[in-house]
C-alpha cells in the first residue's frame, strides 16, 4: 500500500466525515467519535508536539490501555515524522528504563496517575527524558514536577498554532512517506535485553491490507480493542488494519468490564491470544457446573453432537439431514444462547495467534459456531504470513501463505519467510539483524516446521525447543514441550505449564491451576481452603490434575510422533506464575528455561522419583515490595499407556 498512517487519516476524513472511527465507553455510556473530530485532534496534538520540539525520525513513548487520545497521539507523533513506540502499561517501572534510554526518548505521553509515577520513578535513570504529558488527570492535581503537564494543555497549544496556521498539518503529513520509520515495537526480552523492531509505514500497511483482502474486511467491521497496544498482534488489528479499512474500533471502560463490553459491541471481527479462549472455555465450565442438572444433561448431549457436527457444518461439509436438524435445535435452545453470552453472536472471522492453541479448544469454539481460526506470525514480520482460509481451519496447522508471503524450510526444520511485511531492523543492534535477515532477504522464525500435503504450514515448535527423549523405554523419542502444555491447558483447571523432557529419560510437569475454576470445584464439594498454595496442595486437588494429565497421556498415545512424550511425574506449583517474578513475558508466554532454573530443586526432585520437596520462593507484589512463598510440594507419578499402533 503506497499510503502512510497520517494519509489514510486524511482520507477517511474527507470521504466519511461523520462515520465513526472510535469508540470509549465511559461511565457506562458508549461515546463515539467521528473521523473529521479524529482527525482534528490528531492535527492539535501534531502541532503541540512539534511546538515542544518532537522532530523527524525521533522516537516518543506512549504508555497505556487502548484510549481514543492515545490512538491520537500515535498518528500525531507519525504525522510529524517522529516514530511512536508503545510500551506495555503492565511493566515495571524498572522494565521501562532500557526501552527509554535504547530509543533516546525525551517525550512521552501517558494513561494516568499509574504510569506518571513510572515515569517519574525512571527519570534519574534516563537523564533525556524531559516532557511527560498525561491523559486522565485523577490523583494528578498536586503534581507539580518539571516538565509534567495534563494533555489539554498540549492540545490547547496546538489548537492556537492550527488556527493562524491550517495549511500547516496538510503539508507536514504530506512530507511522511510509506518507507519512513511508522513505529518501533519492542520484544519480550526472553534471553536478554528487549530488541527494538523497526517498521515502516509500508511494511505494516502491506501486511495490513494483505490480511484485509484475505478475509474481505470492510469498514462495517466491529473490533474490540482490548489487548495491550504495545503488543504488534493489538497494534495490527486495532491500528493498522483499522485505518487501511476504516472500521469502527471500540475502547473498553476498563479490563474489569471487558466481557460485559464484549456483549454489548458484538464484535464481527475478532482476535484473541489463546489464554484468552482458554479463560471464556472456564467461565463456561464454571457456569455449567453450578447449573440445575436438566441445563447439564441438556448441554452435554447438545456439546456432544456438536463436536461431532459442528465442524463440519463450520468447513462445508456433507452433513446428514438429521444431525443438521439436531444441530440446527441445540443451536436454537445451546449454540446460539452460548455465543451471544461469550459476545460472538455477531463475529463474522475470529484469530487467534501469540502462542499454540490447544486442538481441542480450538474445536470447542469452531463445534458452537464460531469462525476460530488461527494464523502465523511475529513481530518481525509484522504478523502476518499464514492465515487459514474460510473452511480450511484445522487444529493442527496455521494456514497457507497469503500474499506477498514466500516460505521455504530449512535442513534443519525451521521455517524461513520472506515478505514485504519484514522488519527494516533491530534499532541499533545489527548483530542481532544479522542473525535474523539473511543475505538474499529471508527472515529465519525460529519456528520448526513443514507444509502439509494441502499446502498448510504445520508449527511444531520452537526450534531450540523441540527435543529428544534420551534413555529409558522411549530413548530417542521426539518431545515437542508446547505441544504437550496446550493439550493439559485444554482441561478448565489448568491455567498454566511448565514441561520438561529434552534429554531426560522421561517427561515431568510444574502445573498452575486455575484458581478461580479449582476453587468453584473445592467449594461445591465443600473443601475448605486458605488460599492458592493452600488449595494447590490439597490431595483431592492432586487427583483432579492427576485425571487431567492421564487423560492426556491416552491421548499421546495414538500419536506415533509423540507417544514418548506422555507425562510421567508431575506437581501443582505454590504459586501463579507471574511476569512481574520473570517467569512469564509480557504477553503471558512461559519463560521455560528460566523457570526451569529458578525452580531447580523442584525439577531434581521430580527426576529423583520423591514424593514431596519443599521450596521457598522470592515474589514481588505489585506495589514493588518482595517478600517469600514457602510450601512443602507433593510430587505425584502419572500412569502412562503403551502406544496405539494404527493400522497401515
Amino acid at each position: 500500500m503506497n499510503s502512510t498512517f497520517p494519509q489514510l487519516l486524511l482520507q477517511h476524513a474527507a470521504e466519511r466525515p461523520d462515520a465513526p472511527a472510535l469508540r470509549e465507553k465511559e461511565y457506562g455510556i458508549w461515546q463515539a467519535h467521528s473521523w473529521s473530530e479524529l482527525a482534528t485532534l490528531v492535527e492539535q496534538v501534531a502541532a503541540g508536539l512539534q511546538l515542544a520540539g518532537l522532530r523527524h525520525g525521533e522516537h516518543m513513548v506512549v504508555i497505556g490501555s487502548n484510549r481514543p487520545r492515545l490512538y491520537a497521539t500515535m498518528l500525531a507523533i507519525q504525522a510529524v515524522g517522529a516514530i511512536p513506540v508503545p510500551l506495555y502499561q503492565d511493566a515495571v517501572a524498572a522494565e521501562c528504563v532500557f526501552p527509554l534510554n535504547n530509543a533516546e526518548v525525551r517525550f512521552a505521553l501517558v494513561e494516568d496517575q499509574e504510569q506518571v509515577d513510572k515515569m517519574l520513578e525512571v527519570r534519574e535513570s534516563c537523564p533525556l527524558l524531559t516532557n511527560i504529558w498525561f491523559d486522565d488527570p485523577r490523583g494528578l492535581r498536586k503534581y507539580s514536577e518539571n516538565g509534567l503537564q495534563d494533555m489539554e494543555q498540549l492540545i490547547e497549544v496546538g489548537r492556537q498554532f492550527v488556527a493562524k496556521n491550517p495549511a500547516w498539518f496538510r503539508d507536514a503529513v504530506g512530507k511522511v512517506v510509506p518507507d519512513d520509520v511508522a513505529a518501533m515495537f519492542f520484544t519480550s526480552g526472553t534471553t536478554g535485553n528487549p530488541k527494538g523492531v523497526v517498521h515502516t509505514h509500508s511494511t505494516l500497511l502491506d501486511r495490513a491490507q494483505a490480511g484485509a483482502e484475505f478475509d474481505k474486511l470492510t469498514s462495517a467491521e466491529e473490533v474490540l480493542a482490548y489487548l495491550p497496544p504495545a503488543w504488534i498482534g493489538q497494534n495490527i488489528f486495532s491500528y493498522a488494519q483499522w485505518l487501511a479499512c476504516g472500521y469502527v474500533v471500540n475502547c473498553p471502560e476498563s479490563a474489569s468490564t471487558v466481557t460485559i463490553d464484549l456483549k454489548e459491541i458484538g464484535p464481527t471481527y475478532y482476535f484473541a491470544p489463546p489464554r484468552i479462549f482458554e479463560g471464556l472455555l472456564t467461565s463456561v465450565t464454571i457456569r455449567m457446573e453450578d447449573a440445575g442438572a436438566i441445563k447439564r444433561k441438556m448441554f452435554a448431549a447438545c456439546m456432544a453432537l456438536a463436536e461431532r457436527v459442528g465442524p463440519a457444518l463450520m468447513d462445508g461439509q456433507a452433513v446428514s439431514g438429521w444431525d443438521r436438524f439436531k444441530y440446527a435445535l441445540g443451536d436454537l435452545l445451546v449454540y446460539g444462547p452460548l455465543r451471544n453470552n461469550l459476545g460472538f453472536s455477531r463475529v463474522r472471522v475470529a484469530y487467534t495467534a501469540g502462542e499454540a492453541i490447544g486442538p481441542d479448544l480450538f474445536s470447542f469454539f469452531r463445534s458452537i459456531g464460531v469462525n476460530l481460526k488461527q494464523l502465523y506470525g511475529s513481530t518481525e514480520t509484522a504478523v502476518f504470513v499464514c492465515l487459514q482460509p474460510d473452511n480450511q481451519a484445522r487444529a493442527d496447522t496455521v494456514g497457507v501463505p497469503i500474499r506477498g508471503v514466500e516460505i521455504k524450510v530449512a535442513d534443519n526444520g525451521e521455517i524461513l519467510v520472506k515478505s514485504a511485511g519484514l522488519l527494516k531492523e533491530y534499532y541499533k543492534n545489527p548483530e542481532a539483524t544479522a542473525e535474523v535477515l539473511t543475505a538474499d532477504g529471508w527472515y529465519r522464525t525460529s519456528d520448526a516446521g513443514f507444509i502439509d500435503t494441502h499446502g498448510h504450514l504445520k508449527i511444531i515448535d520452537r526450534v531450540k525447543d523441540v527435543g529428544r527423549i534420551q534413555g529409558g523405554a522411549n530413548d530417542g523419542a521426539m518431545f515437542a514441550p508446547k505441544y504437550v502444555e496446550n493439550k493439559l491447558k485444554f482441561f478448565p483447571h489448568i491455567k498454566e505449564v511448565v514441561a520438561l523432557g529434552d534429554r531426560r529419560e522421561k517427561v515431568c510437569v510444574m502445573i498452575n491451576i486455575d484458581f478461580e475454576a479449582v476453587g468453584n470445584w473445592a467449594e461445591r464439594r465443600n473443601l475448605p481452603y486458605a488460599g492458592y498454595t493452600d488449595l494447590a496442595q490439597k490431595p483431592e486437588v492432586y487427583e483432579l490434575i492427576k485425571e487431567c494429565v492421564e487423560k492426556v497421556n491416552a491421548d499421546l498415545a495414538s500419536d506415533t510422533l509423540l507417544a514418548g512424550s506422555q507425562v510421567s511425574r508431575f506437581l501443582v506449583l505454590h504459586k501463579e506464575l507471574d511476569a512481574d517474578d520473570g517467569e512469564l513475558t509480557r504477553t503471558n508466554k512461559v519463560r521455560r528455561g528460566f523457570i526451569a532454573d529458578k525452580y531447580g530443586v523442584l525439577v531434581d526432585a521430580l527426576y529423583a522419583g520423591k514424593s514431596e520437596q519443599y521450596i521457598e520462593t522470592q515474589v514481588k507484589f505489585e506495589d514493588g515490595r518482595t517478600g517469600s512463598v514457602s510450601a512443602t510440594l507433593a510430587l505425584s507419578d502419572a500412569k502412562t499407556f503403551a502406544p496405539v499402533k494404527t493400522a497401515a
